[in-house]
């Protein structure tokens, strides 16, 4: 993983390719990632600093995450301070996992000032901290760290930078490959090799030193005597070679599933046959491919998670609801048995005396003859206590009608809302948040801002092309759904949505030709891939002409009916294939 180490790497890597640039823009997409966009003379590159607790970094990045539209607090305070600064050293103190990126700026008064970027890339205590080159105080943190979050050291303005504690172990850099080995091999206490080196060597993470293990002798323990310690010492030397050339080229290690699993500055033979390892052009290339699917997922799930837990609310209530009216309508089919008493009542009046608290009559309803004993309410008549019977049947009569069509409202709301969590949770840009926000507050879900709001541009559909060159278009929320099947479609086009499972509405362009059972099937696994079913084999997808599809009066977004439809089973895939 990203250890002391594959940092020394990635320093070199961006001293070679950035420093003397100029910071031309500062973006924070989240509460724990800078992106400094800085203008070398080869152009421009993008630098991510990332405090992510399960993916904390420091590399240069093709795609930057999406900017929020108003920038928080701790950017804005970088624009005025470090904007326009230039990229004048990186420093690393040992194999720390420590990076000081050092600016020379000018401030409001026109003067020459130092500032720091200190990168701290240490798991759930990652930071991003300010600090003033010449004096060492802390203008701001990414994570400011007070009393509260610790009582060893504090993170806050105006007050001095500490360097985190330093950790008893030998640094590569400056201690000979016997030192290190002596030193593994001194622990009391007789262990793997691997867990040895982790104790002893600073900045190594568990993927390099099982690999150093590995290349020793696979389970090989500290207690090493004769070759297999003359081993361990040409193992360590080429080691540390490596570490102070940063000549090595990097690779990740993917399980047999094709998940990225691990990635390192060296390559990995331990895991032979059971994993494959793949050497990629550069380090920062290497940590972009191994977290890129990882964050987009994390950085939408916070991002969203207002709005699920909004969703989750709105679906356990209306659930509840729904259940509870059953259990009324449940009780309504007894509502015969309410009219029989009234009317066993109202023919026994003349035998039924007033204050009696139950009447036994004959049940002429009963095709064996018999009697039935009927509750009274002593307080009133009996002609009363006939008259609320019936009432009550009424009651339950008129309840079953209204229960049945609330039951039917209930279950196409909670169909709608388990419709719009399913597009949330697809979402993959805050401009779909934004719009799924947008469909909510026009429903009544959500309450308008107040305010005037700046108006946003509609999204367009996804669009993919058959591998035979028809078009298909893939909406993204329900409200995109229907502009796409009921306005930008065409009449002859073929429409695709998962069968009784929520998703988006899919259509193929026909453009006056016979749309083909290729473009058909792959347009068929994007509708599944795109919908609830994702994670599902052989998926259910209904197709049939955008001419039999409508739209009911009144019809919550993305509800449609349609006819003549046929089905084909897939599984979901975001890929053309054939």
């Amino acid at each position: 993983m990203f250890d002391g180490i594959f940092l020394r790497h990635i320093k070199k890597e961006i001293e070679d390719a950035a420093l003397g640039a100029r910071v031309s823009q500062i973006y924070q997409p989240n509460r724990d990632e800078l992106v400094l966009v800085l203008r070398t003379y080869e152009g421009t590159r993008k630098l991510l600093l990332s405090s992510r607790a399960n993916s904390p970094r420091v590399n240069f990045c093709v795609k930057t995450p999406e900017n929020p539209a108003q920038p928080p607090m701790f950017c804005m305070l970088l624009r005025k301070r470090l904007g326009g600064g230039k990229l004048v050293s990186l420093r690393q103190p040992g194999c720390d996992r420590v990076l000081f990126l050092d600016f020379d700026c000018i401030n409001e008064l026109g003067e020459q000032e130092g500032l720091s970027i200190v990168c701290e890339i240490m798991g759930m205590y990652s930071n991003l901290i300010v600090i003033n080159r010449d004096t060492g105080i802390i203008l701001d943190a990414i994570k400011r760290v007070d009393l509260t979050v610790s009582s060893r050291r504090f993170v806050l303005p105006n007050i001095p930078y500490e360097l985190p504690d330093a950790q008893d172990k030998l640094n590569i850099l400056e201690h000979s490959a016997e030192e290190m080995a002596e030193a593994a091999c001194r622990l009391p206490a007789e262990t793997a090799l691997s867990k040895a080196l982790m104790s002893t060597v600073q900045g190594v993470s568990p993927i390099v030193t099982r690999e150093l293990e590995y290349r020793v002798g696979e389970g090989t323990t500290n207690r090493l005597t004769g070759a297999a310690y003359a081993r361990l010492i040409e193992v360590l030397r080429g080691f540390k070679e490596t570490a102070e050339s940063c000549g090595e080229r990097p690779c990740i290690v993917y399980r047999e599933d094709g998940r990225p699993m691990d990635f390192s500055f060296m390559p990995i033979c331990q895991y032979g046959g059971f994993a494959e390892v793949r050497e990629t052009a550069g380090f920062s290339d290497t940590v972009d491919e191994f977290y890129e699917e990882r964050d987009a997922r994390e950085r939408m799930r916070v991002k969203s998670h207002s709005l699920q837990k909004l969703l989750t609310n709105l679906i356990v209530r209306t659930a509840r609801k729904i259940n509870k009216q059953q259990t009324e309508l449940a009780q309504c089919g007894n509502r015969e048995q309410l009219r029989i008493c009234g009317d066993l009542l109202h023919a026994n009046l003349y035998r039924i005396e007033r204050g009696a608290r139950f009447a036994d009559v004959e049940n002429f309803y009963d095709e064996n003859g018999g009697t039935m004993r009927i509750r009274l309410n002593p307080a009133i008549s009996p002609a009363a206590n006939a008259q609320k019977y019936y009432k009550d049947y009424q009651k339950a009569k008129t309840a079953e009608t209204v229960l049945a069509e609330q039951i039917e409202k209930g279950r196409t709301e909670l169909a709608y809302l388990e419709s719009v969590a399913d597009s949330v949770e697809r979402a993959e840009t805050e401009r779909e948040l934004a719009q799924i926000r947008e469909e909510l507050t026009e429903q009544g879900y959500l309450r308008r801002p107040k305010g005037k709001q700046p108006r946003q541009a509609q999204l367009p559909p996804k669009e993919f092309q058959s591998t035979d060159g028809f078009a298909i278009l893939v909406g993204r929320n329900n409200r995109q759904n229907d502009r796409l099947t009921l306005k930008t479609a065409a009449k002859t086009d073929v429409w695709l949505h998962t069968k009784d499972i929520h998703g988006s509405h899919v259509i193929i362009r026909a453009e006056g030709q016979p749309v083909s059972e290729t473009a058909i099937r792959q347009a068929a696994a994007l509708a599944a891939y795109h919908s609830k079913a994702r994670e599902s084999t052989n998926v259910p997808v209904d197709y049939t002409l955008v001419k039999n599809v409508s739209k009911p009066a009144g019809a919550k977004p993305g509800m449609v009916i349609y006819v003549r439809n046929k089905t084909v089973y897939v599984d979901p895939s975001a890929d053309i294939k054939e």
